[in-house]
């Protein structure tokens, strides 16, 4: 057996390629890389936003200020350099994030829930999720599903998406590929070629399109082709387990 947190982990760490440049933060993003970087891209780079360039942390790291992030390291530096260097320089192959809500087009908002000048939840705001998602060269979601977390419009757009009113990524002048899928807790949503919104690509173990469908609010297109993923293998749990979260710091439900 393994949980919805691991599931999700194990999928973001297949998305990975060997040798790859990745813009991570902390958590389950984390943990996907490493679990990458200990079976099938050992050569993965992680960057971290606090200025840390090819971290190899020996314990797992706490926040993106954490000083075992520099352990290993192949280059420790400012934010600005990370940013201005890596980021905008268009050196970031893959960047990870997440928000409170993510719509039918990967737009998502970490800004406020309801209007922003009376909003009912003020969130944590941007940090550098909205630079990630215009400069990474492509960008993965990683949420669980709910009908609050993927409405169909978000309240507000703090990190832009395929689409935006009325005007695609392209139009508005952004380089990089935008959100191409975003892992869930049930199956994995992959942004169309023709209008960049996100269909249903993926089914994980005994999930129905019912138990995605009813938890998005737009009628979400599902892909003919429709996917069956399969599930974590012995190995991957195992590291996951026993070595890359034993003390289950973000895997808390395994």
């Amino acid at each position: 057996m393994y949980t919805a947190e691991e599931m999700m982990t194990v999928i973001a760490s297949r998305e990975l390629r060997d040798g790859e440049i990745v813009f991570v933060g902390i958590g389950l993003p984390n943990l996907a890389c490493n679990l990458a970087r200990a079976t099938r891209a050992p050569r993965l780079v992680l960057i971290y936003e606090s200025g840390a360039v090819g971290a190899l942390p020996e314990r797992l790291p706490v926040s993106i200020g954490d000083p075992s992030l520099v352990t290993g390291s192949l280059m420790a530096t400012g934010m600005a350099d990370i940013f201005q260097l890596f980021l905008q320089g268009g050196r970031i192959e893959v960047g990870f994030l997440g928000g409170a809500q993510i719509d039918r087009y990967g737009n998502i908002n970490t800004t406020v829930v309801g209007e922003y000048a009376t909003p009912k939840v003020r969130l944590p705001g941007s940090g550098g999720a909205a630079e990630i998602a215009i400069h990474a060269r492509r960008t993965l979601i990683i949420s669980r599903l709910s009908t609050r977390a993927f409405p169909a419009e978000v309240d507000f757009i703090t990190s832009p998406g395929n689409r935006s009113r009325g005007r695609s990524r392209k139009e508005w002048g952004m380089p990089g590929a935008g959100p191409v899928k975003v892992i869930t807790d049930r199956g994995v949503l992959v942004a169309s070629e023709f209008d960049g919104e996100m269909e249903l690509a993926a089914l994980y173990p005994g999930m129905t399109v019912e138990d995605v469908t009813s938890r998005v609010g737009w009628p979400l297109r599902v892909r003919d082709d429709l996917e069956t993923v399969s599930p974590p293998s012995r190995e991957e749990l195992r590291l996951l387990r026993e070595v890359l979260d034993p003390s289950k710091l973000y895997l808390k439900g395994g």
